[in-house]
């Protein structure tokens, strides 16, 4: 099954509901990267969230980055998407492992933290990137980002996330933002309270096999809910090439190059979102230099 994103209107399009499948994608960034447990759980919701605001981007050239700097071990988290949402990533320390919280589950709170900020940079065209910052609220990541929605793009906004991990890696991942139109009434706003209460964790809803659309039902509480738009792919994947790391290669200046020739003979670049290994011979490596500025030191 492929990874999947709807968009929907509930209560005769008050209310905006859009929710996403994302198990295939946080699987395939956990065997990237390495990641244990609980920084699988905490990349996949970052993944996650990040897939869902891509979809809001206009052209794929739109690039949206979204950066999580807590004060927990896993340090920073970095994601950008664009609006077909393809995603990519990293983890600053991916192989974390810390102990599970008092109700024996994944403590991801400790290991994001609940002092620091989430960035999200939106580059849409403009002469200037639209940038909003907002503080960490709990490091659950889900409640981070209703924060970030309220305070950023003064948006009362209800957001799920969720990894369910198994001894094979990731069971099921997924997420929804749930937005009030400024004609949605107390009523339908208290009727959606209620009914996420009720619903409860969306990794735990698609591991009961509940399509996108019933969940989309269920957290809302109207039955009635109308799909608006489906088709949506998310998909883990990077665009790195030679090419884009030899313009690292070139930015480090001549004599830094001439350096690494008098010293390696040779370079060796590793992709941060998809750890591929780009390797530079040292006649590669005096072509680049021939291209690269002296810096003044």
């Amino acid at each position: 099954m492929n990874d999947k994103i709807i968009k929907m209107l509930a209560y005769d399009g008050r209310v905006s509901v859009i929710c996403a499948d994302t198990t295939n994608l946080v699987e395939k960034a956990r065997k990237i990267h390495d990641l244990s447990p609980v920084a699988t759980s905490a990349f996949g919701r970052l993944l996650t969230i990040a897939s869902i605001m891509g979809t809001s981007m206009k052209s794929q050239k739109h690039k949206l980055t979204i950066q999580v700097k807590g004060n927990g071990p896993l340090g920073t988290m970095l994601v950008t998407a664009n609006n077909f949402p393809i995603v990519k990533g990293y983890v600053a320390n991916p192989l974390v492992d810390i102990p599970l919280n008092e109700d024996g589950k994944l403590d991801i709170s400790s290991a994001v933290g609940n002092i620091g900020y989430i960035n999200v940079i939106k580059d849409i065209g403009l002469k200037e990137p639209y940038v909003g910052i907002c503080p960490l609220v709990s490091g659950e990541l889900a409640e981070d980002f209703a924060k970030y929605y309220e305070t950023s793009e003064q948006k009362e906004t209800a957001v799920g996330l969720g990894v369910l991990l198994n001894k094979e890696g990731v069971q099921t991942s997924g997420g929804y933002v749930i937005s009030p139109m400024p004609d949605a009434t107390s009523e339908d706003i208290s009727n959606i309270e209620q009914n996420i209460f009720k619903a409860g964790a969306i990794s735990k809803m698609l591991a009961n096999n509940l399509t996108l659309e019933e969940i989309a039902k269920k957290i809302t509480g109207d039955e009635n809910a109308k799909v608006i738009e489906e088709n949506i792919m998310p998909i883990y994947e990077c665009d790195c090439s030679k090419e884009n790391m030899s313009k690292h290669l070139i930015a480090l200046g001549k004599e830094e190059l001439e350096d690494i020739i008098k010293e390696d003979g040779k370079a060796e670049l590793v992709c941060h979102f998809c750890s591929k290994k780009y390797q530079f011979s040292k006649e590669e490596l005096i072509e680049l230099s021939k291209e690269a500025k002296i810096l003044k030191k």
